[in-house]
């Protein structure tokens, strides 16, 4: 049988920790307060940098060819392809 929706991918979220600089940090805090400027909505900085990273990155156009050549390379042995 073939269903018309794909198996849906991995949605368990990732923890990561990371440390940063304090001037990092007051930028992160000033977009959070202009996000809400915005939106009128609250939001953490952890529930809005998931998202500023991901628009990062599909922003980075040289990472997406880069990323698309690394798919086309077969991966070492014990080594897995992104």
């Amino acid at each position: 049988m073939t269903l018309k929706i794909a198996r849906l991918p991995d949605r368990k979220p990732v923890k990561l920790t990371i440390s940063i600089m304090p001037d990092l940090y007051d930028q992160i805090e000033d977009y959070v307060r202009v996000y809400e400027a915005e939106y009128s909505e609250t939001e953490t900085a952890q529930n809005l940098i998931p998202a500023m990273l991901e628009a990062f990155i599909q922003s980075d156009h040289q990472f997406r060819k880069a990323r698309q050549q690394l798919s086309t390379v077969a991966p070492a042995k014990g080594e897995y392809s992104v």
